[in-house]
């Protein structure tokens, strides 16, 4: 039996720490993590810790540890977005095989030059699209390609980002501002563009609307605070009341969701259906008080102490008490991208921050049959609708034991792809060339947005590897 592959961890936040890091520890046989780099002492010290690390191998920054040398086989880089670029090129360079979160960085020179450096370097580079390594979208894509819809026409695609976690990502969160991280298209839905690429293949041209609608200060209810934990007169009308999202609605949804005792999922659904009965019955109702005590994603984003009064605490004086309408925020809360690709097919894709419910529907329109698929977390259904025979075949793909992890299975799956992928190349489910035709798709349609105009993707595609070319040795991802 081969011995677990090595590795280094550049950032030991949300990603590293729950999603890559978890996966480690039950798969000791896989992949173990020998060193890290996390500029924030407590993150730092919580990952060495959980992976027994010795305190040789802990460093702040990025640089300091890739001066050692090569230390083991492979880098995960899971920084913020904006600090993607410079060490994961300085990894490759290093002879390091990484595994980059994505999106690969915030700008087309930077995505560009990265690949480059992979392709020179002859390092694996492999971005944490997520969504090709679930259960759904694995099956999605067999069945297209199997031909059973025959030729595909046209496509609508949509990509649900609930209320809340537009709130929480979006409006207060790190990815709130185009010019600090990534605009949300890119952020959001870089997964969704990998996914009609690998089922459908390249584009050929596209165009874009979209702005920020609803969450900006003209919106504000009259009388509304800076911070909702100051006396807001509307707390309880508000959907986005920083408390009660925080401290009882979250945790209720992801334990309703996701829990594999049976008790508490029912516990927190029916807390969810009926909030008024729950509180008054709060004793009485099975899994109410274990759902509460979640503190996950993204529980663990808005507090290192995660005890519900160190959230109250973060509310009151951090960025995710503040009011939804004040803040300084500027990504789209929608956006729809028309795409025509290189075989004709036409490709509509909604992406917006209103939702009821988190997921991603779809459906293909092909010249044999017609696919109608839907992707929540707990509600997972493709539909296939024959023509001839008027024939309806439901699917839904097992989710098993994976279903409880992160991204329906995703974070797990893409781990251990990864770690296959490492040891063999030839089973590589995707390349760092392939994984970058959806970050062109995204900064094109963002471009489209802006300026009003349709993109030509051969042309884009040019002016991105000259961009790229044109920084010579820099690797700051500056355009």
């Amino acid at each position: 039996m081969s011995q677990p592959l090595t590795a280094i961890l550049i950032g030991a936040g949300n990603r590293g720490y729950e999603a890559y890091g978890s996966y480690a520890l039950a798969h000791p046989d896989e992949i173990c993590f020998t060193a890290v780099a996390e500029p924030h002492e407590a993150r730092r010290a919580r990952f060495a810790e959980a992976h027994t690390i010795p305190s040789e191998r802990h460093f702040r920054t990025w640089e300091d540890l890739l001066a050692c040398g090569k230390v083991a086989d492979t880098a995960l880089v899971s920084t913020l977005d904006r600090l993607h670029l410079q060490p994961t090129i300085a990894a490759l360079e290093a002879g390091y095989d990484v595994l980059l979160e994505k999106p690969m960085a915030t700008t087309l020179a930077g995505c560009v030059k990265l690949v480059q450096t992979a392709e020179r370097t002859g390092r694996l580079l492999q971005i944490c699209h997520v969504l090709r390594y679930t259960p759904f979208f694995a099956t999605l894509h067999n069945i297209i390609r199997s031909g059973r819809l025959g030729k595909v026409i046209t496509v609508e695609h949509r990509e649900d980002v609930s209320y809340w976690h537009m709130a929480h990502s979006y409006v207060r969160g790190n990815w709130r501002n185009s010019t600090a991280e990534s605009p949300m298209i890119l952020a959001k839905c870089c997964h969704d563009f990998d996914i009609l690429f690998w089922n459908l293949g390249p584009c050929r041209r596209l165009s874009s609307f979209g702005s920020l609608t609803h969450y900006r200060a003209e919106n504000a209810p009259a009388g509304a605070p800076q911070r909702c934990t100051d006396g807001c007169p509307v707390a309880e009308e508000c959907p986005w009341y920083a408390p009660r999202l925080y401290l009882e609605l979250v945790p209720l949804m992801h334990t309703a969701h996701h829990s594999s005792v049976a008790w508490e999922r029912v516990g927190a659904t029916l807390a969810l259906d009926h909030p008024a009965l729950a509180k008054a019955a709060q004793h009485l109702i099975p899994g109410y008080a274990t759902a509460l005590d979640y503190r996950g994603w993204p529980i663990s984003t808005i507090s290192e102490d995660t005890h519900p009064k160190a959230r109250q605490r973060a509310l009151e004086s951090g960025q995710y008490g503040r009011c939804v309408y004040y803040c300084d925020n500027d990504v789209v809360d929608h956006q729809v991208v028309n795409m025509e690709l290189e075989d004709g097919t036409s490709v509509a894709m909604v992406m917006h921050g209103h939702s009821h419910r988190e997921g991603r529907t779809m459906r293909y329109d092909g010249t044999r049959a017609t696919l109608l698929g839907q992707c929540y977390v707990n509600n997972q259904e493709i539909q296939i609708h024959d023509h001839l025979t008027g024939r309806v075949e439901v699917i839904r793909p097992a989710l098993g034991a994976a279903g409880a992890t992160g991204h329906g299975g995703g974070d797990a799956g893409l781990m251990a792809g990864f770690v296959r992928a490492v040891r063999d190349p030839a089973q590589a489910l995707t390349t760092a060339r392939q994984s970058l035709e959806s970050h062109l798709m995204a900064f094109a349609a963002e471009e489209a947005r802006v300026n009003g105009t349709i993109v030509h993707m051969d042309e884009y595609r040019r002016r991105a590897e000259a961009a790229a070319n044109a920084q010579g040795g820099s690797s700051t991802g500056q355009p």
